[in-house]
């Protein structure tokens, strides 16, 4: 085996993607040259620098910290070609035109590195035409790399070979996008748009139309297609705005110019009422209008009929709401299919198009049924590809019912479904995944997955519907569980302990879980992983204490009856901040709360790059009180070595008191809830897997707890300080009363309490602060209603 690291990436092109494709090199720590056109006035590298600094304003953010946009090195085409020399890969992301693109190719070429991998960024150009007129040798380094965009939100890249790329080099390249840059790799055919872009922009084509052909507003249309199909929440209207509706014309006139022999060519043609808002300038969000337009606080949609803009807010039928919400696909699709409800007509017309046209295309475009699925989860949001969702959907019932609206012409062509949805494994099969792989008509087979090395660091592969992987909820030996966790181990001399509850709150039973899996590492393992087996599909770490649990103690017991379970909470962080053996954190998605402080307590942390960390109590008119504002004070101590701990302490308390979250884990580390020696991971998949190799290092290194040692606070000075600012705040009109009285226990706690600046005390000492403060708020009547009001509409209350 051969290393291959990227010790340098360029991008050429300074534009949306391009950009932000260099901010995502960065935020994964490796170095980047964006360059551009020399600007024709000022300083020549005007246009990069210009682009770097309104990286910082994008929402969402392409930074995981903004403050990492001076990393990106800032170049042109006239000065700095020289500089491509040190790089391993170049990634062209300029627009969408082949002849721009072959005139830059010809400028850069005599500075490609004799190793370096060349690729273009391209959405749907060839990538064999686009080689022409390279030498055999950089033709063999050559691909296409088609990022999604939000290139760090997305998960999918479109890897591109043409008949000439050394089979090596796609090799290494899916090893760096997987493991360093956090994708999810799917390999397309050189085909126009690849694979994603083809499937979706089709299925967009064919929403227009049929909406059309049942008389649907776009609202309605987007409430349809969007979460309620388990798709992404804008829709198919408000995709296309979000998009551009420029960029969307550009796609589909790839596809008018390109597919002309395609069986689908009549749906290719340009919407009108798409055609007519390119052609007024009406391009979206960028332009402030497009299918739907903002004035004031409403937002107006596009009446096709009237070319006005009228009240929006349409949704979906209950009847047809009902209908999406059953949990059978059988059932429904039979129900869509048999309903009457034009929207239910409309819903079963866009299904059959994208069977009929994924059926009669996965051949040209893709190597199997599989690269299609994920290539819709992961570049389009939806939760479940098609040809899983016709496979659960009852393979043969559907195939029929496909094949008799295309016989009575209903369809957007009159194509056939080709034979193996009939035949052979297909039919066998009853679908197109399988244990031994996913089918390919061109092999007739099952393909297996990809067994490149860096597969072997994903513990769990992403599932499909018919493929019964691995699945983190039940693989490996369970060791105990219940209904609020599970204790089980894969063979490695590290135990897992995976909460089970609802976005794994922390409730009573989950306590008691964490202390019989401390008791058990100790005993038998080299270490303990907390890691939940939704980590990689946008699962929370821990949405923090579970309220509704403590509701029934409340109810019988008063107030009294919770202060034993906030002693407890706050025993069992304690217990795993001083185990015998290392207890590891795998952190990825929501860490709110009491989630932020059980990582606090972990020997260290490991964290996906999408980690929003914070302790937001404030929000339902507490404070934290599980060792939270303990693990701030007792920083702040160490950070000090002895000088002001009031310096160290401001921005930290800050945090706590205005229920800051980080929007990465990079500003996590910022707001200092996670460490710089914690890890940082950018794909999912990859958590457990590094979480675990951390355990066992710190182990056979030979691991011990820290020391109990007491420590110096800042007493009453530090209160009566931040006091004084929070009573700036309120009396400006920036916090209320309740929020000040919060902001006060929470200053109080973390400066000690009232005692002599410079005491020295101990953790315990803190940590009956902080209980003592949550239990008087806990009968503050302010405070009940934001509890109150956080249960039932799950937004905080402000008071």
């Amino acid at each position: 085996m051969s290393n291959f690291i990227v010790k340098k990436v360029a991008v050429l092109g300074a534009g949306v993607m391009g950009a932000q494709i260099a901010a995502h090199c960065i935020n994964a720590r490796v170095p980047v040259i964006l360059f551009d056109l020399p600007a024709k006035e000022g300083p020549k590298n005007g246009i990069v620098l210009k682009a770097i600094e309104n990286l910082k304003k994008l929402s969402p953010a392409p930074l995981g910290n903004k403050d990492d946009a001076v990393l990106i090195q800032a170049a042109n085409y006239e000065e700095n070609l020289d500089l491509l020399q040190e790089c391993d890969l170049i990634i062209e992301a300029i627009a969408e035109r082949m002849d721009w693109k072959h005139d830059l190719y010809k400028k850069v070429a005599p500075h490609i590195g004799a190793n370096t991998i060349f690729a273009s960024n391209t959405s749907g150009l060839s990538i064999t035409a686009l080689s022409d007129g390279f030498d055999a040798e950089l033709k063999g380094r050559f691909c296409g790399v088609h990022f999604f965009n939000p290139p760090r939100y997305m998960h999918l890249v479109e890897l591109i070979p043409t008949g000439a790329t050394a089979p090596h080099i796609l090799d290494q390249l899916e090893g760096f996008l997987t493991t360093t840059l956090g994708k999810g790799v799917v390999r397309a055919f050189d085909t126009p748009n690849f694979i994603a872009n083809r499937v979706g922009v089709f299925g967009m084509l064919a929403t227009m139309i049929e909406a059309e052909k049942y008389g649907l507003s776009c609202d309605v249309v987007d409430d349809l297609t969007g979460a309620k199909l388990g798709r992404a929440k804008s829709g198919t209207f408000r995709t296309a705005d979000v998009v551009g509706l420029d960029t969307l014309g550009h796609v589909i006139r790839t596809m008018q110019e390109t597919l002309k022999e395609d069986p689908f060519y009549g749906a290719y043609a340009t919407p009108p009422v798409l055609a007519k808002l390119i052609e007024s300038g009406a391009l979206g969000q960028k332009t402030g209008a497009g299918f739907y337009k903002k004035v004031g606080k409403d937002i107006l949609r596009l009446d096709a009929a009237k070319g006005d803009y009228v009240a929006g807010g349409g949704k979906a039928d209950e009847l047809i709401g009902r209908i999406l919400k059953e949990k059978d696909p059988v059932k429904k699709m039979q129900a869509l299919r048999a309903s009457t409800n034009p929207q239910g007509q409309f819903l079963w017309a866009i299904f059959r198009d994208a069977f009929h046209y994924i059926a009669v295309h996965l051949e040209s475009i893709a190597d199997n049924a599989r690269d299609i699925d994920f290539a819709m989860r992961w570049g389009f949001g939806w939760n479940v590809g098609p040809f899983e969702t016709w496979q659960a959907s009852g393979w043969q019932q559907v195939a029929a019912w496909v094949k008799e609206d295309i016989d009575a012409g209903k369809a957007l062509s009159s194509a056939p479904l080709p034979a193996w949805v009939f035949e052979g494994p297909v039919a066998q099969n009853a679908g197109v995944h399988t244990p031994q792989g996913s089918y390919s008509p061109k092999k007739n087979a099952w393909v297996p997955r990809s067994d490149l090395p860096v597969y072997r660091r994903q513990a769990f592969r992403a599932q499909l519907v018919g493929d019964n992987g691995a699945s983190g909820k039940t693989a490996g030996t369970t060791v105990f569980e219940d209904d609020a966790v599970r204790i089980w181990h894969q063979d490695d001399e590290v135990l897992i302990l995976s909460f089970k509850t609802k976005m794994h709150v922390i409730s009573p039973e989950v306590v008691e879980g964490m202390k019989r899996a401390l008791a058990e590492a100790e005993k038998n393992y080299k270490g303990l992983v907390i890691w939940h087996a939704d980590a990689a599909e946008g699962g929370p770490f821990s949405a923090g204490a579970d309220l509704q649990a403590m509701l029934p103690l409340f109810m019988s017991g008063g107030v009294k009856a919770i202060e034993p379970e906030v002693s407890r909470l706050q025993n069992a962080h304690m217990a795993l901040k001083y185990a015998n053996v290392p207890v590891v954190a795998a952190v990825a998605g929501l860490a709110l709360g009491g989630g932020c402080e059980l990582l606090l307590h972990a020997a260290k942390r490991v964290a996906a790059l999408e980690s929003y960390i914070g302790l937001v109590e404030v929000g339902v008119g507490l404070i934290p009180a599980g060792g939270g504002l303990k693990e701030i004070a007792l920083r702040a101590a160490k950070q000090a070595k002895g000088t002001d701990i009031l310096q160290f302490l401001k921005e930290t308390y800050m945090h706590a008191a205005t229920a800051a979250v980080s929007k990465s884990a990079l500003e996590a580390q910022q707001l200092g809830y996670l460490s710089a020696d914690d890890v940082i991971v950018f794909n999912p998949h990859e958590l457990l897997h590094v979480a675990k190799v951390e355990a066992r290092a710190m182990y056979d290194a030979g691991y011990r707890p820290p020391l109990r040692a007491p420590f110096p606070v800042s007493g009453r000075y530090g209160s009566a300080t931040i006091g004084a600012q929070l009573l700036n705040m309120r009396d400006g009109g920036f916090i209320s009363a309740h929020d000040y009285k919060l902001g006060s226990m929470i200053a109080d706690v973390v400066a000690g309490g009232d005692i002599e600046p410079g005491s020295l005390v101990n953790e315990q000492w803190l940590l009956d602060l902080e209980r003592k403060y949550f239990m008087e708020l806990l009968n503050h009547p302010k405070t009940q209603e934001r509890i109150m009001g956080m249960m039932q509409t799950g937004k905080p209350v402000r008071n």
